[in-house]
């Protein structure tokens, strides 16, 4: 649970990047090549930053001076060319007139198909130059390089929390806002974020185009799909390992995550009942054992679950799917706790002990119905 709330958050900074780059990249490829401005044939002005060729000083002004002079009527949003806010405008219509041939996904800009379309190539242009990582958008290449200087210029005035780029911010003002713009017109579930939504509307529609070509295992989204790919068994992938115990992990969010147990770090608190979590999402998880919220039900049996992990192993009882077996034996089990606990009884190990006679047991429900012996021969005290 922890690793999936983790990965979703993971998903909404990669979502942010994504968009302001492809708002950035198209903005600049038309600030340089299109004004929108009436020009003299001929008569061009040289960027003295960039080295780059403009229609008239005019336009050149604008890129580097911040001018937005086209604003939206839907959000309010400025841009500097008029033909951005055409772009721009595709947000709010949906409309998405180029599409993948390979895999039929539709964007609004055909810039956005061709830097889409590197995912099939696995062209990857922007290299950094301290690491040797590459990227397909030269926004994530820009936000990546922070990592390296540790320069984090956009600070939240609500909290002095930094960040890398104001996209990051943005989502993260929501927080203290309470914002949440994104609409699912299928069950009125809110998001803070575009990603977000997206992401949960696969739970409606129920796809999942992106597949492991090593294992079959299909994802709703690409980061789902690379996330697996680093954990994946074929890559065996696991660089991250805790100085704890011998846990390992395909990303350093994860570790700093499992560290915290170790730690005994828990900030987050119930005001319910004072139980704590290493978590914020788990102690949101947690409340709904008070509120009573339910919101995954089971579309084969109605059960509804506190959290989609609970759903997902509950549906194994509809599909008959045992994916944890024993090495030792071949039995195979829905859930990897009861494949933990059969393991015992090839090792011998039984851990739980009464305190009244030695006997051990493998399970602590062993041990409660042992311990009913026991009171049942305890003579009954009358306090008449």
């Amino acid at each position: 649970m922890k690793i999936k709330c983790f990965f979703f958050f993971f998903l909404d900074l990669m979502e942010q990047i994504e968009e302001s780059d492809e708002l950035s990249e198209a903005e600049e490829k038309n600030q340089h090549v299109k004004t929108g401005e009436k020009s003299i044939r001929g008569a061009k002005s040289s960027c003295p930053r960039t080295g780059k060729s403009f229609p008239n000083k005019k336009s050149q002004t604008r890129v580097h001076g911040g001018e937005k002079m086209h604003t939206c009527d839907q959000c309010g949003k400025s841009l500097t060319q008029k033909r951005s806010l055409k772009d721009h405008i595709k947000i709010h219509t949906g409309e998405k007139p180029y599409t993948c041939d390979q895999c039929g996904m539709s964007f609004g800009r055909k810039e956005n198909l061709k830097t889409h379309m590197r995912i099939h190539t696995g062209e990857k242009p922007h290299t950094c130059d301290q690491c040797g990582q590459s990227f397909t958008q030269k926004g994530a290449l820009d936000v990546h390089m922070k990592i390296h200087t540790g320069a984090k210029p956009y600070p939240c005035d609500q909290c002095g929390k930094s960040f890398r780029d104001a996209s990051t911010l943005k989502l993260h003002l929501r927080s203290h806002s309470g914002e949440r713009p994104f609409y699912c017109d299928q069950c009125g579930k809110t998001f803070t974020s575009a990603s977000g939504l997206r992401i949960h509307l696969y739970i409606h529609t129920k796809e999942k185009p992106h597949m492991c070509s090593l294992c079959g295992k299909s994802f709703s989204v690409l980061s789902g799909l690379k996330q697996h790919q680093k954990r994946h068994i074929h890559t065996g992938g696991k660089p991250y390992k805790c100085s704890h115990c011998d846990q390992r992990f395909d990303w350093p969010g994860y570790l700093k995550i499992h560290e915290k147990l170790h730690a005994g770090e828990k900030p987050h608190t119930c005001d319910q009942c004072g139980k704590s979590f290493a978590q914020k999402s788990n102690l949101k998880i947690h409340m709904r054992i008070h509120t009573g919220e339910k919101p995954y039900s089971c579309d084969q049996c109605g059960n509804s679950f506190t959290c989609n992990v609970n759903l997902k192993i509950h549906m194994r009882i509809h599909t008959g799917e045992k994916p944890h077996t024993c090495d030792q034996c071949g039995k195979s089990f829905a859930q990897k706790s009861n494949l933990k606990t059969h393991m015992m009884i090839h090792s011998g190990e039984k851990p739980h002990t009464c305190d009244q006679c030695g006997k051990s047991f493998v399970k602590k429900d062993h041990l409660k119905g042992h311990m009913k012996i026991h009171n049942r021969d305890k003579p009954h005290v009358s306090h008449s």
